[in-house]
């Protein structure tokens, strides 16, 4: 027998890839790579060894019929995934999806050539594990979520479950609510990564409390749902957390101070449910944080001075809370926010009581309907990233400084609502670059100049300037059928804006008629 040079791995795999797995005849397999052969075994050549392409999903590359002389090797028969584990799935699946569902179509195996779209595996001694596990719409040929759907104790027995999502699974919660499973999270806390409920709009009940006992989740997200209820203190347990978003349920309650002990977050989002009270001093712990959103709450109490610790922050969304006691000092001090939002809040104060120069990196400033006082100053002029500036329902007055205009990024500026006065000194360029995002409506004291702007540009809402016209005092000595002074009348008819010519001749007029009314009274008593 000729002795062939032995296919390494790669190119086993450059083979498996070339022609779909297919093993090929000798006499192919030497026209395309020459000398470069495997052990040979009657008329067939077979791969060497089990070459594995994890990070594609592909199965093993079996090594069936191997010479036994072939370097030592022997005959292989691997069972590519562990019975239990492929069980656990399976029963897992046919828990969301219904019964009907076996993996008939999946070959060889589900981490195989014909994987399960949302199904990811890794290899752990030699045998394929399930490693992430998505539920849902997510891909075009993934499983659908059927309508009595529920959860599997089987979901509880995969080894190396590293990531688990559901979306837009569970659909009614009317007809078909369900909720979270409770007390066997901890089965799969030593290897848990990632967590994820998204719009699931029948997924009902509270948030269980055991969630805090995955001590590896990074992430947990919980958004769009029906939770309701508080959010249990034990989801502080979770120090390794990096994303926490419980945004857009029905979760009511106090935000736990346990949060403070998520040394490691970086996004903080509990937005749009119907928590109440202030927000914790422990928030102030969080000097990793990049996003904090409390928006759309029932929130309320003073804005914190521990604000000064969030260094990394580059976005702060309180929007449509009852915050108030005036803006605090230590927003200076969060010198990497980009976007602030503090609108409708009835924070008031004046609104130069900071200084606004100090946050250079602010690309979006909202402070509308927050009750603030005081004139608008010029040091929000030197935001130089500044793209949006909204300062509309308050009650700023005094004038507005023509600086802002010479923002270089600014491309949205509403003002409507308050008590400015005053000319608008903007350019013609200005309001071009505005357009409709420019809004000064609703300032009863504030105009344009005249003539200044042209049609296309005309403000919304905000009039034009009038020209001062002075008319001449009437002297209240002057009367003009009294005291006959005929040379004073001219000047008040020029008051009333008739000419001295105009007069004069009106004077005479009226001299001549009495004089022919006269002469007939003479002639009708001659003729007596």
């Amino acid at each position: 027998m000729v002795q062939h040079k032995a296919l390494s791995c790669n190119q086993a795999i450059w083979l498996a890839l070339a022609f779909n797995g297919t093993l090929l005849p000798l006499s192919l397999l030497s026209f395309f790579l020459l000398d470069y052969t495997v052990c040979v075994s009657s008329l067939n050549v077979n791969f060497p060894c089990e070459c594995v392409a994890s990070t594609m999903n592909w199965s093993w590359i079996q090594a069936k019929q191997l010479h036994p002389g072939c370097f030592g090797q022997v005959e292989l028969d691997v069972a590519p995934m562990e019975k239990t584990e492929q069980e656990a799935l399976y029963y897992t699946i046919q828990g969301f999806v219904g019964n009907w569902w076996n993996g008939s179509d999946l070959y060889p195996d589900p981490c195989g050539w014909t994987p399960i779209q949302g199904v990811s595996c890794d290899l752990f001694n030699g045998f394929w594990y399930v490693t992430a596990l998505n539920i849902g719409p997510i891909h075009e040929n993934s499983l659908t979520c059927a309508q009595n759907l529920e959860f599997r104790q089987h979901l509880f027995e995969f080894k190396h479950l590293e990531s688990l999502s559901f979306f837009n699974c569970f659909l009614s919660g009317d007809k078909h609510p369900i909720t979270i499973p409770t007390g066997d999270w901890e089965r799969l806390s030593g290897s848990l990564e990632s967590l994820e409920f998204r719009s699931n709009p029948g997924l009902i009940g509270k948030i269980p409390a055991d969630f805090g006992v995955l001590k590896n989740l990074g992430s947990l997200v919980l958004l769009e749902n029906g939770l309701t209820g508080e959010i249990p203190p034990d989801i502080g347990n979770l120090i390794k957390l990096k994303r926490l978003v419980l945004a857009g349920n029905s979760l009511s309650g106090l935000i736990p101070d346990m949060f403070g002990r998520l040394s490691d977050l970086l996004i903080l989002d509990l937005s749009r449910n119907t928590l109440s009270g202030p927000l914790p001093s422990t928030i102030g712990s969080l000097t990793s944080l990049l996003k904090l959103d409390v928006s759309n709450n029932h929130l309320d109490g003073n804005l914190l001075n521990q604000f000064a610790y969030l260094k990394n922050l580059t976005l702060m969304d309180l929007r449509n809370n009852s915050f108030s006691g005036g803006l605090v000092l230590s927003i200076e001090e969060m010198h990497s926010l980009e976007e602030m939002a503090l609108s409708n809040n009835l924070i008031g104060g004046s609104i130069r009581s900071l200084k606004w120069e100090k946050l250079q990196n602010l690309v979006i400033l909202e402070l509308s309907n927050m009750g603030l006082t005081g004139e608008i100053p010029e040091s929000i002029s030197e935001l130089k990233r500044l793209r949006f500036l909204g300062l509309s329902n308050n009650n700023l007055t005094g004038n507005l400084s023509p600086k802002l205009a010479t923002l270089p990024c600014l491309s949205a500026l509403y003002l409507s609502g308050n008590n400015l006065t005053g000319d608008l000194q903007f350019s013609e360029e200005f309001y071009g670059k505005m357009g409709r995002r420019f809004g000064a409506w609703d300032n009863p004291n504030l105009c344009y100049p005249d003539g200044e702007i042209s049609k296309s540009h005309v403000l919304y809402g905000v009039r034009a300037c009038q020209k001062e016209v002075k008319l001449l005092e009437i002297n209240t000595k002057t009367k003009l059928l009294n005291n006959g002074d005929m040379n004073q009348t001219p000047h008040f008819m020029a008051s009333l804006g008739l000419s001295s010519y105009a007069t004069y001749y009106g004077f005479w007029c009226t001299f001549l008629v009495e004089l022919w009314v006269i002469g007939l009274l003479l002639t009708f008593e001659m003729a007596l």
